[in-house]
């Protein structure tokens, strides 16, 4: 099969810099390790080997010469008879680097290194997410809360070994107590946990009759924490050390909150803004007037002047819900007037609309449309 253009195995310009290099042949190696390929292992070396063979040229300023002028007969000298193997790759250092990444790919969070492991052998306790729901006043003002969820608590009986009171854990056979075992994959080992004692490094021949050896036990916890204000739905606090506890003396974990606002009766918000309706007469809104509008803050006066159209927003300014950038400054709080037509009236209300209506050149015949009616499609109702 004739060889592909290195550029083309890389996916990039022939104006390529080095760091778009490493960049392109990191996404390659994580696209095509066999370990990600289990039903292609094969097919999915070759890439590989095909992707680091064009790295290993375009990376070297002298080799990418030569392939620029000569195409692949350029580069036939650098490598020995059989073409390109493992012994002509020159950048161990960037394979560190990228593999650093792909072993995290490969298990989750990687091997011995990724699984949270630190001296010892200590595992850091899995974070936790919960939800909480609140009023819309407390999101405004803040406010100290709790919450009550299940975890992962360190098993009291065997004070977290999951070996039976009186009894110890054993090193594993298997991994001889490092808890991970190596496997050559080219020119390169993979560190992996150890299947036997699944990274622990131990065997526990007597288990711990609470936690059945596992160390921790589910358990019901209340957690205290304070919330700041001008939170809003979809936010997340982490409150540091109150998540599943770790194993082998692993630090705890963290608990993350995200926080759902209730739909408030009256107001709805926009962010840092709120946005409230309120009901004026025709003729507050034809002659002016000054309402009081409640707002998070407290009362407010609203002066709405004279020929008010129907929903017209006025602004209250600094009277939304606080920022959450300084914690100083507030959004704003928009009032929509809608203008109240009157449904019943008493002889005398009729009787001086009538005489509204001749002042202002309309008649008012059977047939015709009502005053009101003009009134409503005149202000959009």
């Amino acid at each position: 099969m004739a060889k592909r253009d290195y550029y083309e195995v890389l996916e990039v310009p022939k104006t390529a810099a080095p760091e778009e290099l490493k960049k392109a042949y990191r996404k390659q190696a994580m696209k095509h390790h066999p370990d990600r390929n289990p039903g292609n292992a094969e097919a999915a070396a070759e890439h590989f080997k095909e992707a680091s063979e064009a790295y290993e040229v375009l990376s070297d300023a002298e080799k990418r010469g030569r392939y620029d002028r000569l195409g692949h007969d350029g580069v036939k000298s650098s490598f020995g008879q059989g073409g390109f193997s493992w012994n002509d790759f020159h950048h161990q250092q960037d394979v560190e680097d990228i593999f650093g990444d792909i072993f995290g790919a490969f298990f989750g969070q990687g091997g011995a290194r990724g699984r949270g492991r630190g001296p010892g052998g200590a595992v850091r306790g899995r974070d936790i997410g919960v939800r909480y729901r609140m009023m819309l006043e407390d999101a405004f003002s803040g406010k100290d809360a709790e919450i009550t969820f299940e975890r992962l608590e360190t098993c009291d009986p065997c004070k977290g070994s999951g070996c039976k009171p009186g009894t110890l854990a054993k090193p594993c056979h298997t991994c001889r107590g490092i808890g991970v075992v190596r496997q050559s994959r080219g020119f390169f080992a993979v560190e992996t946990a150890c299947p036997a004692c699944h990274g622990s490094g131990v065997t526990i021949e007597s288990p711990c009759e609470t936690c059945r050896g596992q160390a921790r036990v589910a358990r019901k916890s209340t957690v205290k924490f304070s919330i700041p204000s001008g939170v809003d739905s979809g936010m997340t606090l982490r409150v540091r050390a109150e998540g599943e506890a770790g194993l082998v003396g692993g630090e705890r974990g963290d608990l993350m909150v995200r926080f759902e606002i209730e739909d408030h009766p009256e107001y709805a918000r926009d962010g840092a803004d709120i946005y409230q309706e309120e009901t004026v007469s025709f003729p507050m809104a034809a002659l002016g007037a000054e309402i009081e509008v409640t707002t998070l803050h407290g009362t407010e006066k609203l002066k709405i002047p004279h020929g008010t159209p129907n929903h017209k927003v006025f602004k209250v300014r600094g009277k939304g819900m606080p920022t959450t950038t300084n914690g100083r400054s507030y959004g704003d709080h928009h009032v929509r007037v809608v203008v109240e037509v009157p449904t019943k009236l008493t002889d005398r209300q009729r009787e001086l609309l009538v005489e509204f209506a001749k002042e202002s050149g309309e008649s008012i015949k059977p047939g015709h449309k009502s005053f009101f009616e003009e009134l409503k499609s005149t202000l959009g109702l």
